[in-house]
């Protein structure tokens, strides 16, 4: 059933919405509906003529490069030429003087405590108490459930593999005797553990141990002599030694430890944008209320496992007692980070006077921040009073000075003190990065986190340049001149504008979340690559990736990284296509064939079932998290390839449905599938798939939300 409106002042509000924000959302509070509903229509009507001001803007410097691109067809690119022309219509701005940011009230997990960031779909309420709760998890269960313990039979055949249990607990073991070493003894070889005066005695029979560095101890839970649980920390991270002989996994220690529990996922991005996939008022609430759920601490959900019944909420603190003998608590949660959408889409919740529907930016500004006042209130989340913003696919300094202007407006319409609201910097456009010192300047007084987006910004590479030529190859990228320079430049310059100790610089997901083993191995880059959290897919990567940290001090390396050569503006500007490819037949293919199996993987999902984050299987059968920025890469590689004649629309069109055929064959055990080679005439998510593609080269900036949503209300409402 569609949406049906009510007037508030000069808006039609989804009846939906506007029953959301007056019973649920200001329920608490000092702000009344009319103060609410004034205060928002006085700034929108301010904010969305100059919100399209700066799409129509994105949309002529498209133009102009493409025209120039086109001139120049045929010639090899004068990137002195090319930069001059970059500044004067606007793209390339002049660099001004060095400064630091001065961000305040900002909490440890941004400014201290180096560690994983989760991304979780805000619309999933239980993925989301999950990530929450992923601040402590266990590190034997992450072992056990992952590739990084060997498989034998047993663990096959589901059966509990004793020798796998065994092989846990001494990966544990060789953890705290590399980074918690005790003097003259092994972790292995301990008989029990006890507290006195302050200090943490370690026993093997009845001779006494202690750390080489007792300053690790912080604190313990239970009877001094004989605690249950023992707390450690290491470069800012703690860890929690459980001691019960009772428990399955300590039958065979002689100190009787069960587990052990890493602080992990040390804050997450709850996600209102590329992961999930809300088109109207129905779907954006359940984003709003999931999030005012978290920032209230109220929210629960009841799920159905096995046929038992069970309820997930927030955890609650950790308590020990300290060294110095008084109470201590933890941070029982990760500290939790709203991603809003960006500026480009609007949305049918909100009809502003001009018929116009409402930029759904604004909306979700002025929304999460309000239920973020609940927790201003309580202070389970920031302990600093601040709010903490990720806004994406922002381009260039004006858009990013744009969104300082759109959330001082929210502070005033809330009563809030300015720059309460703190806002992370997604470095995913090519004009942001190249640019990103002046975009971080507009927002010196807010910024706590800037973060590289690979795959967006491979996305934005390639349509910016779209009339260039056929680019290379996609597995060709992450070797390529620009990545390097763009991976090197965001640190280089976060490093300059004094965001180490302030802010967070952050690096890409991990996007095999079956694959632990080979994360374990190549995810140490990130960290020294310099960055000081990096995204991963799920509780159980946060937990492994947490020991990354143990082993890195991060800020150590920062501070090495400063005096290296700086990344160079002419690499980042280096356009990535291939010189005279001499590609042969079956190599086209299969790239356009990789590209378009996980493209309809994700794409029939979000049509067919409003799921924004999938974990689709690839060619191979290795599962891939996929969302709107690995869609955005996809669609505009085969949109490329199709305008430089290296590929063809009826030959690409073949390849889609022989890997439509496989998706399906993939899906065949989900009893809400639908599949689309039953008939490809009638199926909206194979035309949507397509339409990606051929219609690729003029979606704006390539981004695929526009196609998307038009398709999926479609879906929804059944119309044809």
């Amino acid at each position: 059933m569609q949406e049906k409106y009510i007037k508030i002042n000069s808006f039609k509000v989804s009846e939906s919405l506007a029953k959301f924000i007056d019973e649920e959302l200001l329920k608490d509070i000092d702000i009344t509906p009319e103060k609410f509903w004034s205060g928002f229509e006085k700034s929108v009507n301010e904010l969305a003529p100059k919100n399209k001001e700066l799409i129509n803007f994105r949309e002529n410097l498209q133009k102009k490069i493409d025209e120039w691109h086109i001139e120049n067809k045929g010639r090899e690119i004068n990137l002195e030429k090319y930069k001059k022309f970059l500044i004067e219509i606007g793209y390339l701005k002049k660099e001004g003087p060095d400064f630091s940011i001065e961000t305040e009230d900002v909490d440890d997990e941004i400014t201290r405590i180096a560690g994983p960031q989760l991304v979780v779909p805000i619309m999933n309420a239980r993925y989301a108490l999950n990530a929450a709760n992923a601040r402590w998890m266990s590190l034997y269960d992450s072992l056990y459930g992952t590739d990084i313990i060997e498989q034998s039979e047993d663990s096959v055949s589901e059966r509990y593999d004793p020798l796998r249990g065994e092989m846990v607990i001494k990966y544990g073991r060789d953890f705290l005797d590399k980074y918690f070493p005790i003097k003259d003894l092994s972790w292995h070889k301990i008989t029990s553990v006890a507290v006195k005066d302050g200090k943490l005695k370690i026993l093997k029979g009845a001779d006494i141990f202690s750390l080489i560095n007792e300053q690790k101890f912080i604190g313990h839970r239970g009877e001094a002599d004989n605690p249950s649980a023992v707390i450690l920390i290491n470069n800012n991270l703690h860890i929690e030694i459980l001691r019960d002989p009772r428990a399955f996994s300590a039958q065979q220690d002689h100190a009787g430890i069960s587990e052990i529990i890493l602080e992990s996922a040390v804050s997450t991005i709850c996600d209102n944008e590329d992961s999930v996939a809300a088109v109207d008022a129905e779907d954006k609430i359940i984003c709003y209320r999931n999030w005012l759920g978290l920032m209230k601490g109220n929210l629960k959900t009841k799920f159905e496992k096995d046929g038992k019944l069970f309820e997930r909420k927030l955890n609650p603190n950790r308590s020990y007692v300290s060294k110095d003998g008084k109470g201590l608590k933890l941070h029982g949660r990760s500290l939790l980070l709203i991603r809003n959408v960006g500026h480009l889409m609007t949305n049918p919740s909100i009809i502003l006077s001009n018929g116009n529907e409402i930029p759904e930016g604004i909306m979700d500004a002025f929304i999460t921040t309000t239920a973020a006042l609940h927790d201003l209130k309580n202070k389970n989340n920031s302990r600093t009073g601040s709010i903490y913003i990720v806004k994406p696919k922002m381009h260039g300094p004006d858009e990013t000075a744009f969104t300082d202007l759109l959330f001082s407006k929210v502070e005033e319409v809330l009563g809030l003190n300015q720059y309460t609201c703190k806002i992370g910097i997604m470095d995913e456009e090519r004009r942001t990065s190249a640019n990103l010192k002046e975009c971080i300047r507009s927002l010196k007084n807010r910024v706590f986190f800037i973060n590289t987006g690979f795959l967006d910004r491979t996305g934005d590479e390639m349509h910016t340049s779209m009339e260039a030529g056929p680019m290379i190859k996609k597995g060709d990228m992450k070797s390529s001149k620009w990545i390097l320079a763009y991976e090197n430049n965001n640190v280089d310059i976060g490093l300059k504008c004094g965001l180490s100790g302030k802010a967070q610089i952050g690096k890409g997901m991990w996007a095999m979340p079956d694959k632990m083993k080979d994360m374990m191995e190549q995810k140490t880059g990130h960290l020294k690559a310099g960055a000081n959290c990096a995204w991963v897919p799920s509780p159980t990567a946060a937990a492994l990736h947490a020991l990354h940290y143990h082993e890195i001090d991060i800020f150590s390396e920062q501070e090495k990284i400063l005096n290296r050569e700086k990344a160079k503006i002419d690499d980042l500007l280096t356009i990535p296509i291939a010189n005279r490819p001499n590609w042969s037949v079956d190599e086209i293919n299969n790239e356009i064939s990789n590209s378009a199996q996980t493209l309809l993987g994700y794409v029939v999902r979000w049509i067919d079932q409003g799921i924004g984050c999938s974990k689709v299987p690839d060619i191979n059968n290795i599962g891939l998290m996929e969302d709107r920025a690995t869609l955005r890469i996809s669609s505009q590689h085969i949109a490329n390839w199709i305008h430089h004649g290296i590929t063809t629309k009826i030959q690409v069109t073949e390849i889609m449905k022989e890997m439509a055929k496989i998706v399906d064959d993939q899906n065949k055990n989900d009893p809400k599938y639908i599949k689309m080679s039953d008939d490809f005439e009638r199926s909206l998510a194979f035309k949507t798939a397509c339409d990606l593609v051929f219609k690729g080269k003029g979606q704006p900036s390539g981004y695929t939300e526009p196609l998307l949503h038009q398709n999926r209300l479609r879906k929804k409402f059944n119309l044809n």
